[in-house]
């Protein structure tokens, strides 16, 4: 029915936002994008807008959250989070964030294993809508959902975000691990053990541990870690192969969040004393420390445990 139809702005033109305004177009919704580079202003994009879907890097969402704090938008909007990482200065997530500085209107995140190019080339997926507005997510969930997208719900935000988050760091380890050729054995023992750190961190956060063993936990991490479509992935893969960080940097297109992450991942597992190993060799790789085959030795003659 056309009452049904209802007024969508993506903030954020890359190609995670193409892919996302390409779904909303299936289900015929009236769809707008804003970038920087729009010819119209940001509070004219999202005046009329039922849903506002944040799609801009990690970079971006502080800025973008405080434009929004300027503008009238209608009573009942909602705000989706469409990004993956952690602020530098405040280790925050794009939802609290949003949470803090839009504190009126109905959140949801939005993460899963969602690789743009497969879903502009019309591959089924599937994703996660989270909210602590059962009605919001359900709102999103009726927006988004296709043929070839199905879409669930979710009522743990926090646990929906960091997979998608703390996932990007693990995805260059298991790029490098591919690019040095180690196996199925290895890349299947590193994909494990890491998931087991990335639920340690959530639960710092607050998530619930059981949020990581589905799609945007344990689904997304499968997703990112076997496709060299996966911007993380390509970077750790290109260190294997001896190229610089800047240069693996410079030849992905689009921004590789896992590299950023990894630092605030750092910092906060240092302060909070939470053990985390695989993304603690990743940082150091990363800044030069060690060598991809120190972090491969150092992982590997870690002390004898238990595996839980």
């Amino acid at each position: 029915m056309k009452s049904d139809l209802k007024n969508v702005t993506i903030i954020g033109s890359g190609a995670w936002g193409s892919a996302l305004a390409n779904l909303v177009q299936t289900n015929n919704h009236h769809i707008q994008i804003w970038s920087r580079q729009s010819p119209y202003s940001l509070a004219e994009a999202v005046s009329k807008s039922d849903a506002i879907v944040s799609a801009v890097s990690m970079q971006g969402v502080r800025a973008i959250a405080e434009k929004l704090q300027t503008v009238e938008l209608l009573p009942h909007a909602v705000l989706v989070s469409a990004t993956k990482g952690l602020e530098t200065i405040t280790g925050q997530t794009p939802s609290q964030i949003w949470r803090s500085l839009i504190p009126d209107h109905p959140l949801v995140v939005l993460s899963g294993p969602n690789l743009s190019k497969e879903i502009m080339n019309g591959k089924p997926a599937a994703t996660v809508v989270a909210s602590s507005d059962e009605c919001a997510a359900q709102f999103i969930q009726n927006i988004f959902a296709s043929r070839n997208f199905r879409v669930y719900t979710n009522s743990d935000p926090i646990g929906v975000e960091l997979g998608g988050t703390l996932k990007n760091v693990i995805a260059i380890a298991v790029g490098a691990c591919d690019g040095l050729n180690l196996g199925a054995n290895a890349k299947s023992a590193l994909i494990t053990r890491s998931l087991m750190e990335i639920i340690r961190v959530g639960v710092y956060f607050g998530a619930q541990p059981e949020t990581f063993w589905g799609l945007s936990g344990l689904g997304d991490l499968l997703a990112t870690c076997n496709s060299n479509l996966s911007r993380n992935y390509q970077i750790g893969y290109a260190i294997a192969q001896g190229m610089s960080l800047e240069n693996a940097i410079a030849n992905v297109h689009g921004t590789a969040e896992g590299v950023n992450t990894a630092n605030v991942l750092i910092e906060i597992s240092d302060r909070e004393k939470i053990s985390v190993p695989v993304s603690r060799y990743v940082y150091r790789l990363l800044k030069g420390e060690i060598t991809l085959q120190q972090a491969v030795e150092g992982l590997m003659e870690r002390d004898l445990k238990s595996e839980n």
